[in-house]
């Protein structure tokens, strides 16, 4: 096999051929993973490998390989095709293209943490990448200055680090690939909630047995919990542009914001027609995109499904919510009219029909905002 090298360090080499990434850890590692065979906290793993197991859909002969005789055998598969020792190896799976294999490396001192990522979509509150207040040193734990400003993981640290750290290693890694799903607004595909994950993620994190004081802690109240979540929220932000072609920009359209709520691309022109006559609905299929993605609209939809998840979690008492979600409503109208000073009509408008549904209301908003867009002023 050819290898492409990808990254290396004193700790591990990076290296991709076809449907595979492999890490070689250099020196005795640590290693937390999720793997079925040797999975756990282990030691004597020298290879870290993640493989495109199958395709998104309809794989079900691959499907079957990997599950005939349980994960342990496909495990020894895997690593026989690669030619790496089974017992020396952690394996995790994806229906993702590994060669939109995502790596970022964030430091802090001499402590270096490399997340490589394959992703297919009070007071005290903390998100993960958030600057941290402590550092811990091998002299002790230190204040600094304030600084400005299927997904699988693999987590390379480049120093020693206690067996409590290494599973706060985990903790934290999974709120920085939950940051980075939040800012890209992810729903879940089996609620109206934002995702945090996939029903299949998988992670390694390894670090080596050997070298200075080994870190203690991986909060995010520490620099090193900080830089953990910095490298795995930027490398999944990055797998999920190539995998899925998500990015800020792209997700700011009607559908992303209220999809969740049942507003969806696919049938949202047959949902509106009912509410348009047919020279509106028909300047509406022609524009949709232009419709869809108005920057204004997009705002108003973003609001209107806060308000809506407020409401679902109980943040507001039960008689305001119908007004708050008309009010948002309306915005999202004026913003498709263009003409903002049309606000309460709209509202008053909305109000007197159907707002029990978020989705019912938004395509009353859409069709209110279009049909006035073009009327004479």
């Amino acid at each position: 096999m050819h290898w492409e090298p990808l990254r290396s360090s004193p700790t591990f080499a990076l290296r991709r051929h076809s449907r595979f990434v492999i890490a070689d850890l250099i020196g005795a590692h640590r290693v937390l993973s999720t793997s079925a065979r040797n999975g756990g906290q282990v030691e004597g793993v020298g290879h870290v490998i993640n493989h495109q197991s199958c395709e998104g859909a309809g794989h079900a002969s691959r499907f079957e390989v990997i599950t005939k005789d349980g994960q342990e055998a496909y495990h020894d598969v895997v690593c026989a095709e690669v030619g790496v020792d089974p017992e020396r190896a952690v394996v995790m799976g994806t229906a993702a293209n590994v060669n939109y294999t995502a790596i970022h490396t964030a430091s802090d001192l001499d402590v270096e943490v490399t997340a490589v990522v394959t992703a297919g979509v009070q007071t005290n509150a903390v998100c993960g990448g958030d600057p941290a207040a402590w550092r811990e040193t091998p002299d002790g734990t230190v204040t600094v200055p304030p600084v400005a400003g299927t997904i699988n993981t693999a987590l390379l640290v480049n120093v020693p680090v206690s067996a409590a750290a290494l599973a706060r290693m985990a903790v934290t890694m999974t709120e920085g690939k939950t940051a980075a799903l939040q800012r890209l607004a992810v729903p879940s595909c089996y609620s109206p909630d934002l995702a945090t994950g996939t029903g299949t993620d998988q992670y390694c994190i390894a670090a080596p047995i050997e070298g200075r004081t080994p870190l203690t802690s991986a909060s995010p109240h520490m620099k090193f919990g900080e830089i953990i979540g910095v490298a795995v929220r930027e490398a999944t932000l990055e797998a999920l542009r190539w995998q899925n072609g998500l990015e800020a920009s792209l997700t700011r359209g009607i559908f992303h914001a209220l999809g969740r709520y049942g507003v969806k691309e696919a049938t949202l022109l047959d949902d509106i027609a009912p509410l348009l006559d047919a020279a509106d609905l028909e300047l509406l299929r022609r524009n949709s995109k232009s419709a869809f993605f108005e920057p204004a609209v997009a705002a108003a939809a973003f609001a209107l499904a806060a308000v809506a998840d407020r409401a679902r979690h109980g943040t507001l008492p039960s008689g305001v919510v119908a007004d708050a979600m008309v009010s948002q409503a309306a915005t999202l109208a004026s913003g498709l009219a263009a003409r903002p000073g049309e606000w309460p009509r709209y509202r008053s408008h909305l109000h007197a029909g159907d707002v029990s549904s978020v989705k019912v209301l938004a395509l009353r908003a859409l069709a209110l905002g279009w049909s006035d867009k073009w009327r004479p002023r």
